[in-house]
């Protein structure tokens, strides 16, 4: 039984197809969206559609950006022979908010995963590799430790490695306020085998 009139319906129904957001979350942003003044949802839907239309990928890194090259890439005090391989834009902010990596990035859009039929050709790795034909002195992977993520690293290292480029892994382990009790035995391993000295 329909509750609300077609057009309310079709709002929820297509806002609740964007990722993260259920039903409920649908409803809330439909009726947030009615009651907002008119200029604003014309606004919010303009730039909507210009982000959609403008937005590509960094002609050196692959990150999203609205020219021809992001502002890293343009940045001219990063380290431009120090990459670090991540697997998204979300990724890549992360690393930003922290303030303490100076090098550049390159953007996979995904991981290898043989399950789900994505292999080395279906992310940007060909872009990675024609990067390295420059000056490079070291690429950080820093895929996540899922086993899509080990296994692009794996895959990366083994492509890399022969060019005399320095392959180095982040390090991963336990969690600030983890219990060590309900941690997994990989993780645990990982944080033994990064650890440093004090």
């Amino acid at each position: 039984m329909e509750y609300y009139s077609h057009q309310i319906s079709r709002l929820i129904e297509e806002l609740s197809r964007l990722p993260g957001i259920g039903a409920k979350s649908a409803q809330r942003l439909a009726f947030h969206l009615i009651n907002m003044p008119k200029e604003q949802v014309e606004h919010l839907a303009q730039t909507m559609v210009d982000a959609r239309n403008n937005v590509r990928y960094c002609a050196q890194c692959c990150t999203l950006t609205d020219q021809e090259l992001c502002p890293i890439c343009k940045n001219s005090e990063r380290d431009q022979k120090t990459i670090m391989v991540v697997e998204t834009p979300r990724d890549l902010a992360a690393y930003e908010k922290t303030g303490k990596y100076n090098g550049v990035y390159h953007v996979l859009h995904g991981a290898i995963s043989p399950m789900l039929g994505i292999g080395p050709g279906d992310i940007r790795l060909k872009e990675l590799m024609e990067r390295l034909q420059g000056d490079v002195n070291e690429v950080i992977i820093a895929t996540n430790s899922s086993l899509e993520g080990e296994t692009t690293a794996m895959y990366i290292s083994k492509l890399i490695k022969p060019a005399g480029i320095k392959v180095s892994r982040i390090a991963s382990g336990v969690p600030v306020g983890g219990d060590l009790e309900y941690i997994d035995e990989v993780t645990l391993l990982r944080a033994l085998e990064g650890r440093t000295e004090l």
